[in-house]
This record gives C-alpha cells, sequence and structure tokens, in this order.
C-alpha cells in the first residue's frame, strides 16, 4: 500500500536527487522518482509539493500489477468535469520497473 508522505520519515525532501524518464524531454508534466533510505519517492512533475512515499517492493509489486493490466477496469471510470486526466505512459512504468530491479 502507498503512503502519505507525512508518514514517511524526516527525510528533507528537497534535497531528493529527483529523476524523470529520458522520454518526458523537457515537458514539465512528468512523474519524477527517488529514493532515501529504504523509501522510495513519487511526485508529479507539475506538483512537485504531493509526494508519495512507498518502499521499493511494493512499487515493483504495484507497477508489474498495472503492466499486467489488473487496474486497467479502472480506465472506465468518469473524470469529474475540471479534473485533469492522469495518465502514466508505458515507457515510464517499464523503467521504473527496470531501476528498482535491483
Amino acid at each position: 500500500m502507498l503512503q502519505p508522505s507525512h508518514s514517511a520519515g524526516k527525510v528533507d525532501k528537497e534535497q531528493l536527487n529527483w529523476q524523470k524518464s529520458s522520454f518526458s524531454g523537457d515537458k514539465a508534466d512528468c512523474v519524477e522518482i527517488a529514493s532515501a533510505g529504504d523509501l522510495v519517492y513519487i511526485r508529479e512533475s507539475d506538483d512537485p509539493t504531493t509526494i508519495v512515499a512507498t518502499t521499493p517492493t511494493k512499487l515493483a509489486a504495484w507497477l508489474r500489477s498495472a503492466k499486467a493490466g489488473e487496474f486497467d477496469h479502472f480506465t472506465a471510470l468518469k473524470v469529474p468535469a475540471g479534473e485533469p486526466d492522469v495518465e502514466i505512459p508505458r515507457h515510464v512504468l517499464e523503467e521504473a520497473v527496470r531501476a528498482l530491479g535491483r
């Protein structure tokens, strides 16, 4: 289960080495990932104050499940008017799985 960053301990998230997929180029709307200690941190580059913390094992399991289509039924859900669609490109998921394959 992913957990909110406030329960992730006392890591200075401003000092983390945030990385994004090389496929993102100069785009500002991409997922960024960083790690410190036993946790992995994830944020959306266009909203860097919202950070999710999890373990590499849990993130890898989530990514495998997403790639396997276990969450595809959520794509049928309607996004409320005025809310942006959130989509993680396949290449970002694949790169994250490779990066976490330690």
